[in-house]
């Protein structure tokens, strides 16, 4: 049918070069008749599932608008202040926004997006519409999974509960949760308040947990029994889970038993300035791990472009990731292990799976992680959507 693509010599995650057909928007058997699909090149170049962009903020990045001096306060609660005063000043528009970053990341070979959308009472629910917005614009193009984000707190701003419910009916697909102790200082309350819309709406739930040491432990644990009790495992994922980074080996293999056996995920950013889980550890556990970049150069910090590439040479630098086989790993959990996280379906190289592919420039997996050439093709259902770095789509 016209619209196919046959993408010749190409290496499957760096294999022997094959030819592979797409056909009406999936990965067609090996040796099924081209027909009238149009060649493409790809002159050896490695195939790989699209990249997943599992932990990021779509609505409050600064991509495109004027630099933005940072002179915020170390605490955490700084910054959450610091963001809700600076939305307004710097005119951040949330469906601008999202498209610049949701773009670009595309352009690095991201297929799928799970965004973190803020929600509270002074900004109510523009956020979420914003990001929707841009959901519905770039449907096959990329795809966008919003989660219903509490980033001010859920208890602690009275009205900021029905505002999530709410965000929930509009059609967001994660319910969100953030630090129930260090935050809202009342995790069974905070806790209730997640599991009960997650039951309700019969969604899945993310949760930040930057809570560090004994406190982010004791959370973990608080997480654990609810997943379990409400026979939840596999739909609940835990973001940056700084806990598991602490220094105390056996209190860590005791929690990563216990995420292990309510089969819950760990998101990672692989950041530089906390402890972090070690992949290796999480992935002989059994336990699915996914990573993303967080805030794209926003008000809580100048880094990041939304290249899950480099972010997978991220991991690896951060849990000393030297050999190919850890470089492979590192870019699985940027892949297969993110669309585990969001439950994709139909999702890889295998005959049937969705065209949702990238190519990457290197002689093995390993070294188009540490190199991140720019990428040459990006397709989503069978249909180029980038090439050579740039997305084919133009943001406003």
């Amino acid at each position: 049918m016209a619209g196919d693509l046959l993408l010749k010599n190409v290496r499957p995650l760096g294999g022997e070069p094959i030819d592979v057909l797409l056909r009406e928007g999936r990965i067609a058997p090996a040796g099924a008749p081209g027909g009238a699909a149009e060649p493409v090149e790809c002159s050896g170049a490695i195939l790989a599932p699209g990249l997943v962009e599992a932990h990021t903020h779509l609505d409050k990045t600064l991509v495109g608008m004027p630099w933005y001096r940072n002179e915020v306060g170390p605490l955490l609660v700084d910054k959450i202040d610091n963001e809700r005063a600076q939305r307004r000043l710097l005119g951040i528009d949330p469906e601008r926004q999202s498209a610049r970053l949701a773009l670009q990341a595309l352009a690095f070979g991201s297929t799928h997006i799970r965004s973190h959308v803020d929600v509270d009472t002074e900004l109510g629910l523009a956020a979420i519409e914003g990001v929707m917005a841009t959901r519905d614009r770039l449907a096959g193009v990329v795809d966008i999974e919003i989660v219903a984000f509490p980033q001010s707190g859920l208890l602690v701003r009275p009205g900021t509960v029905e505002l999530l419910e709410e965000a929930m009916r509009m059609g967001s697909q994660v319910v969100g949760g953030l630090d129930p102790c260090a935050i809202d200082r009342d995790p069974k309350g905070h806790l209730d308040v997640v599991f009960g819309l997650a039951e309700r709406f019969g969604r899945p739930v993310d949760i930040h947990l930057h809570e560090p040491g004994e406190l982010g432990a004791f959370s973990l644990e608080l997480i654990v029994e609810r997943t379990l009790a409400l026979g939840m495992q596999g739909k609940v994922a835990v973001s940056h889970a700084f806990c598991l980074g602490m220094a105390d080996p056996e209190r860590v293999a005791g929690l990563v038993e216990l995420v292990a056996e309510a089969e819950i995920a760990i998101v990672t950013t692989a950041p530089p300035s906390r402890p972090v889980p070690a992949v290796r550890q999480l992935a002989r556990a059994g336990i699915v791990m996914a990573a993303g970049s967080d805030g794209v150069r926003d008000t809580w910090g100048p880094y990041g472009n939304g290249d899950m590439l480099e972010r997978a040479m991220l991991l690896g630098l951060r849990n000393n990731l030297r050999r190919d086989d850890e470089l492979e790993l590192a870019l699985e959990v940027c892949t297969a292990g993110g669309a585990r996280v969001m439950a994709l379906e139909d999702y890889g190289l295998e005959p049937g799976c969705r065209a949702d592919l990238v190519l990457l420039e290197g002689e093995t997996v390993a070294e188009a992680v540490v190199s991140r050439a720019p990428r040459r093709l990006v397709i989503k259902g069978g249909r180029i959507v980038a090439r050579d770095g740039r997305a084919l789509v133009e943001a406003a």
